[in-house]
């Protein structure tokens, strides 16, 4: 028994550790770490309380409540922490603060230790249910990874990374959900077993490669020289002339291939002479292109427009275009009509 509490203690524990070092990470202008930091956070706080429970049953039903309540935002700081790495803007404010005001008001109108049944009965599961609906909603992020998977190609790091954690969190998730039928336990172990295969992957990525937190690579080779700059300055126009970004799965494998240079090669002329990612680039394409249609094409809706020009969903589109243009594409259309 001494074993177990320690197991189970020490992962809650390093994860209020990690919680504390993304927090610290996220200041250096990487803000999708804070999401990262809360999620672990709320998943700590959540184990100590299932670990003291299950050694201590007399533990202050305060302290249970705290455990359950921070339970509601494990799901959401998961959906908003990948949905931060894609295309679109995260509101926080909208999956953060409905779900505060709700456990304040039951901490208040209906606080665990007065209405046991109530929260055994109805509350709990409602938590465990939402938790396992943003797990569904965040499969939209790690859907293309798993894709790539299927289809035995290789994964950046930083998709090995998001899917870990999604995995993690599910796996964590369904360990509460079946530890009615097994030990409730379960949960806090499977929470310590997640977050070291977590730091294994800290401690093992190669260092000379792109940071799970940072998506702008270093390169080992700090010039490119004048011959290759003129080579690749040719050959990028390609993508352009082609059209090749209205293809919604384009990305810096498939350019490379295309151009004929290393991926490697294309990333760091990108990076270091355009000065912007690789997916920026492809957007301000994108939007270039969506701009053209929507000053010629009339009888189109615009959502269409944005798909013809590459982008794979509404959101996306007008995300981009706003942030590109400072207007949205109804505006844009609007603007250039008079």
């Amino acid at each position: 028994m001494t074993f177990l509490f320690f197991f189970s203690a020490l992962g809650a524990f390093n994860g209020f550790l990690l919680s504390f070092y993304f927090a610290i990470n996220a200041k250096k202008k990487i803000f999708t770490n804070y999401f990262l930091s809360l999620l672990l956070l709320v998943l700590s706080i959540r184990i100590v309380k299932s670990v003291f429970f299950y050694f201590n049953p007399h533990l202050s039903s305060i302290f249970i409540q705290i455990g359950l309540s921070a339970c509601i935002l494990i799901g959401p700081f998961l959906f908003l922490y990948l949905k931060s790495y894609s295309d679109e803007k995260p509101n926080w404010k909208k999956h953060i603060i409905p779900y505060l005001a709700i456990m304040t008001a039951l901490g208040i109108f209906y606080p665990y230790v007065e209405h046991l049944e109530i929260w055994k009965l109805f509350i709990v599961k409602a938590i465990y249910l939402q938790w396992f609906i943003y797990i569904v909603f965040s499969f939209k992020y790690i859907g293309p990874i798993i894709q790539k998977t299927n289809k035995k190609s290789s994964l950046k790091k930083l998709e090995v990374w998001f899917l870990s954690i999604y995995l993690g969190v599910a796996f964590i998730c369904l360990a509460y959900i079946v530890a009615a039928y097994t030990s409730y336990i379960v949960g806090a172990l499977s929470f310590t077993f997640v977050l070291y295969l977590i730091i294994l992957l800290l401690i093992f990525r190669n260092s000379n490669e792109s940071t799970f937190f940072n998506e702008k690579e270093k390169y080992q080779n700090k010039e490119i020289d004048k011959a290759t700059l003129l080579l690749i300055d040719q050959k990028i126009v390609l993508i352009i002339e082609n059209e090749l970004f209205v293809n919604p799965n384009f990305n810096l494998e498939e350019a490379a291939k295309e151009l004929k240079i290393t991926k490697h090669l294309l990333s760091q002329y990108v990076n270091e002479i355009l000065g912007k990612s690789f997916s920026s680039l492809i957007k301000e394409y994108r939007v270039e292109k969506a701009k053209r249609l929507l000053e010629t094409e009339k009888n189109y809706s615009i959502e269409s427009l944005g798909y013809d020009s590459g982008f794979n969903s509404k959101s996306t589109f007008f995300t981009a275009f706003k942030k590109i243009t400072g207007l949205t594409p109804a505006e844009y259309q609007k603007s250039y009509s008079k």
